[in-house]
């Protein structure tokens, strides 16, 4: 086994950056094959980067199966450490070209769909005016596809909620705001015409996600709390735009985030109806690397969205 003082060792070693290049990418493809693509070499060099390796660490870091290869759980150790020390290598170059570029710079941010309308967009656009060469690119996607982005090196920092299970040990939160959940409807639905009771609103299909997602298991609970009956869902779909259809052609209510409904109902067709069940999705927050520091244009960005006023919501 690896003794605690091993890893003092592996540079004296020889374990250079063309291994550690290697073996992120078998942790990422599972393939030699694929590895070697990945990091522009041929199989045979890249069979000979492994056999060092393993001579270096004095265990192997894959075993040979029906479908190729399997790594070890050395390898599957070591291939972890090298996809972060990879991450901290691309980030440090960028770092110095956006120093170098005087204030030029990159920033990959990802967010849920609330936070993404009602802190990122207003951020974007303070950005915009106090930073105008730094770029932005932006993915809007539920938590736990954010957070195995983020791990990945695809996005600087992100808006989200910790995901359950082990990658939690791997990110840093910094809790924002909870997010209360509105029904909204076509804006011509009858329930918008008057105080509609719990009742009323049961009555009517919900679009929602599926079981597993989060803002469904939220609203199921509180309806549960209330002592009010689950809403018939006889279609269940986390896509946003299919979503608005299914309401613009028939009765149907959507469950979405209020920042998400005000959004919409002020610019499209559609209303919000006029309850409050008191559903509110447990807290965002900022999720970052727990081993990574932010570059200095996703510093920028990040602390726009920290410290910047959500629009006020009616």
């Amino acid at each position: 086994m690896l003794l605690p003082r091993a890893s003092d060792n592996l540079l004296r070693k020889g374990l250079k950056i063309s291994h550690l290049r290697l073996l992120a990418a078998l942790g990422e493809t599972g393939q030699l094959t694929g590895a070697a693509a990945a990091i522009g070499i041929t199989q045979p060099a890249a069979s000979r980067l492994v056999a060092e390796i393993e001579r270096i660490i004095g265990h192997p870091v894959h075993t040979r199966s029906g479908r190729g290869i399997e790594m070890t759980a050395i390898g599957h150790a070591l291939a972890g450490r090298a996809q972060r020390v990879r991450i901290e290598l691309d980030d440090a170059a960028r770092d110095l070209a956006e120093i170098a570029a005087g204030g030029i710079g990159h920033v990959r941010v990802g967010s849920v769909t609330g936070a993404a309308l009602d802190r990122v967009l207003p951020a974007l656009q303070t950005l915009r005016l106090r930073h105008p060469n730094v770029t932005v690119e932006v993915v809007v996607a539920a938590s736990d596809a954010l957070c195995e982005q983020l791990l990945a090196g695809r996005l600087d920092f992100a808006l989200g909620r910790l995901p359950e299970g082990g990658l939690a040990s791997d990110l840093a939160f910094a809790a924002m705001d909870s997010e209360p959940v509105a029904l909204i409807a076509r804006h011509d639905h009858p329930l918008l015409s008057a105080q509609p009771s719990a009742a009323q609103v049961l009555a009517h299909d919900w679009v929602m996600p599926g079981p597993e997602s989060l803002l469904t298991r939220t609203v199921l609970a509180r309806l549960q709390i209330l002592g009010l009956p689950r809403p018939m869902q006889r279609i269940a779909s986390a896509s946003f735009m299919l979503t608005l259809a299914l309401l613009q052609q028939s009765d149907a209510l959507a469950a979405l985030s209020r920042a998400t409904a005000l959004y919409f109902t002020n610019n499209t067709g559609f209303g919000i109806i006029p309850i409050d069940l008191g559903i509110v999705v447990e807290p965002y927050g900022i999720l970052s690397r727990a081993w990574v520091s932010l570059t200095p244009a996703a510093q920028r960005l990040a602390d726009v969205i920290r410290h910047q006023r959500p629009p006020r919501q009616p």
